[in-house]
């Protein structure tokens, strides 16, 4: 058995595509839009995870065309994946207008919302790093 891919419902492709690729370095590999179906699906992957394999883990990304409204992303779990400097990452997302729920406050982990309430975890890659200011003081903030 292989791992292929986790499919997450969106609402908007722009704002999902800002948060997943500007937001968290992820590339677009491929899209189709089913016309008989009324969607479209947009599959992303590491740059990372695009270089070790023709085939990686995915995310897909499915957008209805119907307007549905999208309630519960923490009934999901969530999506994690490792960064090179957890502070460094949040700063340049929190600077995008996203809000860090649960700070890194111990130089490991952190987690944040994409436009969708799909819950993100964010983890240094290694051995966590030195509590730092402002992270090491920050409180959460909602729910993740």
């Amino acid at each position: 058995m292989k791992y292929l891919h986790t499919m997450v419902r969106i609402s908007n492709i722009e704002d999902s595509l800002q948060f997943y690729c500007q937001g968290l370095g992820l590339q677009e590999v491929r899209r189709s839009d089913y016309d008989s179906g009324r969607f479209t699906l947009i599959f992303l992957a590491s740059p990372e995870d695009l270089k070790k394999t023709k085939n990686p883990p995915m995310i897909e990304l499915t957008y209805n065309w119907d307007p549905e409204t999208y309630l519960g992303g923490r009934n999901f779990g969530h999506l994690a994946f490792s960064v090179d400097h957890i502070y460094d990452t949040c700063s340049r997302l929190e600077a995008m207008g996203i809000t860090i729920l649960r700070p890194p406050r111990d130089g490991r982990m952190a987690f944040i919302k994409s436009p969708d309430g799909i819950s993100i975890e964010l983890l240094q890659s290694g051995d966590a790093l030195p509590p730092a200011p402002p992270w090491s003081t920050r409180q959460n903030s909602g729910s993740w």
